[in-house]
């Protein structure tokens, strides 16, 4: 029998039982006599049957499906969010449809992802776009930001404290001795209201010093490739300190210095975000805040079926603990 074509009835037929009771078996319903649903496994098994979720979904109005949204799905950061996710969404027996909105407009990719009726969808990513969340709120599809905070608090959420950590890390900084901090992310960055670059300026503010417009670093995008040109031009600063939203970035940095004899941390350190395995790789190894990232997907995804089954005791906005690593890269 052509595999292709097999169909619940199929089965049926072969084990010799209702449809209803196949129906059973498959989605683990416990009513069931042990030596049918051995006889019924043993069928699906030498037919080759899978479950059709399109027409499962049909029936029940759900898809059983959930969509992933990331912004670069080469990032390690969105990895290890997509892995706690993804081992939550096992757990619940959820499928997940994974989409990559690289050089394609997010809002876009949203739409399709959507089209595909998804039980529901989560969004990771550093800043959510006007076009994101009219797209978001276009729809009664449940949706859960991970690793992303929304500023005006109209979307499940789940992060660490961005704004805290980076306030803690120029302080820290400043605590050293460093005088010049620069601040280094991908653009579009210093146009939005950012948690991160929020808690450098209330570092900043709080010891007395304003914000320096030459200490504010922009690049293309955070990949490691396109970070050269602005690691020369933070060499060429006044800079003696940075602070970095992303990995990669933070490590072509290092290397550049380093490459151009530049003593890290003595002259120059650096502090990234993500806490990567990148962040290990590198020499000097790179002082890192540490978001628990596969836990934040996790999170995400227990929130997310939550909303989904429509329960009542659902958190909407969590932000879990942080913590710091310290490494080569800055002063201990």
């Amino acid at each position: 029998m052509d595999k292709q074509t097999v169909t619940i009835y199929d089965v049926a037929r072969e084990a010799q039982v209702s449809m209803a009771t196949v129906s059973r078996v498959v989605n683990g319903n416990t009513n069931v006599k042990p030596s049918t649903r051995a006889k019924v496994l043993e069928v699906i098994k030498r037919l080759d049957y899978r479950p059709n979720a399109v027409a499962r979904g049909l029936a029940s109005k759900k898809t059983t499906t959930v969509g992933v949204l990331l912004p670069d799905i080469t990032n390690n950061f969105f990895n290890s969010l997509a892995l706690g996710i993804d081992d939550i969404a096992s757990m619940y027996k959820y499928n997940i449809i994974l989409d990559n909105a690289d050089n394609k407009k997010e809002s876009q990719v949203l739409s399709n992802i959507l089209a595909k009726q998804v039980d529901g969808v989560i969004y990771m990513g550093h800043q959510l776009s006007d076009s994101v969340r009219e797209e978001i709120n276009r729809t009664n599809t449940p949706f859960v930001l991970a690793g992303l905070n929304d500023t005006k608090n109209e979307i499940p959420s789940v992060n660490i404290d961005y704004t805290q950590a980076f306030y803690e890390v120029v302080i820290g900084l400043l605590e050293q001795g460093y005088q010049h901090i620069g601040f280094l992310a991908a653009k579009p960055y210093f146009t939005n209201n950012t948690d991160r670059y929020n808690g450098y300026v209330k570092a900043l503010e709080e010891a007395g010093k304003s914000v320096d417009q030459d200490l504010l670093f922009e690049t293309a995008d955070s990949r490691f490739k396109n970070g050269e040109e602005i690691a020369s031009h933070i060499k060429d600063s006044k800079a003696d300190a940075l602070v970095v939203v992303g990995d990669e970035l933070a490590v072509k940095v290092t290397n550049f210095m380093v490459d151009n004899g530049v003593k890290v941390p003595e002259e120059f350190a650096i502090v990234t975000s993500n806490n990567t395995a990148l962040t290990e790789i590198v020499r000097p190894s790179l002082t890192s805040i540490e978001p628990p990232l596969y836990d934040i997907g996790a999170v995400s995804m227990r929130i997310l079926t939550k909303l989904m089954h429509k329960e009542e005791d659902v958190e909407n906005h969590v932000t879990l603990p942080h913590k710091f690593v310290l490494r080569d890269s800055t002063k201990h």
